[in-house]
């Protein structure tokens, strides 16, 4: 049996975490995790869209996504966005939320 192609990066980043999250063992009900955390809070319209963030900082920061996740610091929601620049540079971005206004950002050489 052959897999489909996947031709969508992010779909692929994202069924790799879901792959990392079922071999870790990971509990995939239990408590609230990132996921339900940002669907209550861009339903109370507390953040943006993640689609909208997204579209953003790939525009500003050309790169891949490779992993996202969502947080809450201090009482701020943030989108922590790993991208792989065509350079072969791992960034790290903080993105605030509810404003897209990215707060940190982290490079890391090949």
């Amino acid at each position: 049996m052959t897999l489909p192609a996947i031709r969508h990066p992010r779909r692929l980043a994202l069924l790799g975490l879901l792959a990392g999250a079922l071999v870790a063992g990971a509990p995939l009900h239990a408590e609230p995790n990132d996921h339900d955390l940002a669907r209550q809070a861009l339903q109370q319209g507390k953040v943006l869209p993640l689609r909208t963030v997204l579209d953003k900082v790939e525009r500003e920061h050309q790169g891949q996504v490779l992993k996202i996740e969502f947080e809450q610091e201090d009482g701020r929601f943030i989108y922590e966005i790993r991208l792989l620049q065509q350079d072969g540079r791992l960034v790290k971005l903080e993105v605030d939320a509810s404003s897209g206004q990215v707060l940190k950002i982290k490079r890391k050489r090949h």
